[in-house]
């Protein structure tokens, strides 16, 4: 009965801190280990907005994703981003992102190429204040944007070499922001749910 109790716990422990969860899902980035890429923030300043924004590592493991999005000089987004180098999550279902919000809404960002600008894919994702939630975001809600635009007519997301992933917020959601993550993942596995 002791051992029992004791799997259940860290059952619990594991989906409640940030574990990884055994559904043959891949591990993307995990904040809690120290040989992560670089992060670089890329806000409306590329437009003459003053907005502004940081990813830094926390004492606990954890990333923050944090600071001041204004409106002023047409301005409207912050950013960051980071290379992937070529990653191929083509027999997943889709990426998971283990986070503590503010309340507001941010995007997860996916790239298949190494360039500045071009065509990034992405979904949308709503937070809790001060609450972890892991949120599930299937390849099929990111959508082709270029320049905060959605892209009729473009190719669907290329899920076999991604080559950078980014968080973003915007939506006229002015004020500071604070999104702490814990870790992206891919997961699911396409070959299980179509045998």
């Amino acid at each position: 009965m002791f051992v029992q109790r004791m799997l259940a716990a860290l059952a619990i422990l594991a989906a409640t801190a940030g574990g990884v969860m055994a559904d043959s899902g891949v591990m993307i980035i995990d904040f809690s280990r120290e040989d992560g890429p670089a992060w670089r923030p890329i806000d409306d300043l590329v437009m003459g907005g003053i907005s502004s924004s940081r990813l830094r590592p926390t004492a606990e493991g954890t990333a923050l994703f944090e600071g001041d999005l204004s409106l002023e000089n047409n301005g409207g987004f912050a950013s960051v981003s980071a290379a992937t180098g070529s990653l191929d999550i083509s027999k997943h279902s889709g990426v998971e992102i283990r986070v503590r919000g503010d309340g507001k809404r941010y995007r997860l960002r996916l790239r298949t190429d190494d360039r500045f600008d071009g065509v990034a894919y992405q979904a949308g994702f709503s937070t809790h204040e001060r609450e972890w939630q892991t949120v599930r975001l299937p390849f099929g809600e990111f959508l082709p944007t270029f320049r905060g635009r959605i892209l009729e007519g473009a190719e669907s997301l290329a899920t076999d070499h991604i080559h950078q992933l980014g968080l973003m917020i915007a939506d006229r959601q002015a004020g500071s922001f604070r999104l702490e993550v814990a870790w992206i993942r891919a997961y699911g596995d396409v070959n299980a749910a179509n045998p």
